[in-house]
């Protein structure tokens, strides 16, 4: 699969709250850190406990594909987020940069 093909696979996974799916297309040893910062999150189970929480407690959480740029073996999403329908939604970049199949590392700017 193509870079941009696993990076809307994984936001489509997300967007669906199937966490199976959507934690199968990271790396086991996978980083997440905001934009030249210490990482914040390691490896896959961490990356599963971080997001399954995140769908309990907002199970109407959504995400909307604003822009994708992809160079190489990097694909750079522009996203606004939607927590709960009342909610102000709120816009990051996810840097998401590929190993193969998996993405090994997320990098997010957020706004």
């Amino acid at each position: 699969m193509s870079p941009e093909a696993i990076a809307q696979a994984q936001l489509d996974a997300y967007n669906a709250q199937d966490l199976d799916a959507f934690v199968g297309w990271f790396a086991e040893d996978v980083t997440v850190a905001d934009l030249n910062a210490a990482p914040i999150l390691q490896g896959r189970d961490a990356y599963r406990a971080r997001y399954a929480d995140l769908f309990a407690q907002y199970p109407q959480n959504r995400v909307e594909l604003l822009s994708r740029m992809v160079i190489g073996s990097t694909v750079i999403d522009h996203e606004r987020v939607f927590r709960s329908p009342g909610a102000t939604p709120f816009e990051v970049a996810a840097i998401y940069s590929l190993a193969g199949d998996k993405i090994a590392r997320v990098d997010f700017v957020k706004a």
